[in-house]
């Protein structure tokens, strides 16, 4: 094996984004050498590039992007249990306790401080990635790379919003304010669980088609004069008990907020720096409603959605709607943000 590895290296200070040969990393204590087999190109990962997104945590001024990983073990560092070997298919978790707060240092969930691969440390978008052996889910033969890749964020966030963070309830209205990638998965997951209806709210006409072909019941078009009497139409009168904002855009959160039903709840999903307002704030006070933020997934929900794989009760051959070699890194993420092709994953592959 050589020395270096190529990365995908952002110098958080300048904001630039290039290729680098870096030295292929040696695994530490309790920690394992993954060969990457691909990894998830994340809205993320543009906002990161753009200075939209700053990490809280990074130690220095340059990061390995790449927090949706999946690869094959490679050598492990002392002091790592037993069950993990060379050769083993894995996942690697978004993240990790941070090991320091008063709730990691009294083994009680949830950590306060957690970080998240490829923002607050190296993450997979390299040849070879270090994890810690407790952050690596074993998966199954056959599940593909790719996929298994994108269960980090990209199908574990929606989940864990919908079934933690959002309490989805069955045959209750829910609805998905954008229908990327993570709203896509989102509709899928709702279906599930049973959520019913679901209703998809996204301005562009593909992304309402897909929202369609993953299991939504309605699709509307947020701008549309009408939107809140056929969204209000599709509960029957009743209002969505919840609702999802996977866009990330303030006038969104103030729609989807005048089409919660009474002790409805709003769970923020999407990222934005942009301030929070609710403009009929009595009436949201006297219905008893509730904005809920939330960032990422737990350690269980991966497992579940493996899980759900491996029972063919999830299917993720869909989500993945290109593949790049990492040297073409910087492509991948022109293609995202220009939102070409309208995809719902773009993966690299070392």
């Amino acid at each position: 094996m050589t020395s270096t590895m190529l990365a995908g290296r952002l110098d958080v200070a300048t904001k630039t984004f290039a290729l680098e040969h870096v030295p292929v990393p040696e695994p530490g204590p309790g920690q394992v050498r993954i060969r990457v087999k691909a990894a998830g190109v994340c809205l993320s990962d543009v906002h990161l590039i753009d200075g939209s997104l700053n990490p809280l945590f990074l130690a220095g001024d340059k990061v390995t992007l790449g927090h949706e990983v999946s690869g094959v073990v490679d050598a492990l560092g002392p002091d790592v249990p037993t069950g993990w070997s060379p050769g083993q298919r894995v996942l690697l978790n978004a993240g990790e306790r941070c090991g320091r707060c008063p709730n990691c240092v009294r083994f009680i969930d949830p950590c306060l401080q957690v970080r998240t691969r490829g923002v607050d440390y190296d993450g997979g978008w390299a040849e070879y990635a270090l994890a810690t052996h407790h952050t690596l889910v074993a998966i199954p033969d056959n599940l593909p790379f790719e996929q298994a890749a994108i269960i980090p964020d990209a199908v574990s966030t929606p989940w864990a919003a919908i079934v933690a963070t959002g309490r989805a309830q069955p045959a209750r209205p829910v609805g998905v304010w954008g229908v990327g990638g993570l709203g896509a998965h989102a509709v899928q997951l709702l279906r599930i669980i049973g959520a019913a209806p679901v209703i998809a709210a996204d301005p562009l006409p593909a992304a309402r088609d897909r929202a369609l072909e993953f299991g939504a019941d309605t699709a509307l078009d947020p701008a549309a004069p009408d939107f809140t009497d056929r969204m209000l139409a599709a509960t029957a009168g009743r209002g969505l008990d919840l609702a999802l904002d996977f866009a990330g855009v303030p006038a969104v959160r103030e729609q989807a907020v005048s089409c919660l039903a009474p002790g409805g709840r709003l769970a923020l999903v999407g990222l934005v720096p942009a301030p929070l307002t609710v403009t009929e704030s009595i009436r949201f006070s006297y219905l008893g409603q509730q904005i809920l933020g939330h960032y990422g997934s737990a350690p269980e929900h991966v497992t579940q959605l493996v899980d759900l794989t491996r029972h063919h009760r999830l299917d993720l051959a869909r989500s993945i709607s290109g593949t790049l070699p990492l040297a073409e890194a910087a492509a991948a993420v022109d293609r995202l943000t220009r939102k070409e092709g309208d995809p719902i994953r773009l993966i690299l592959t070392p």
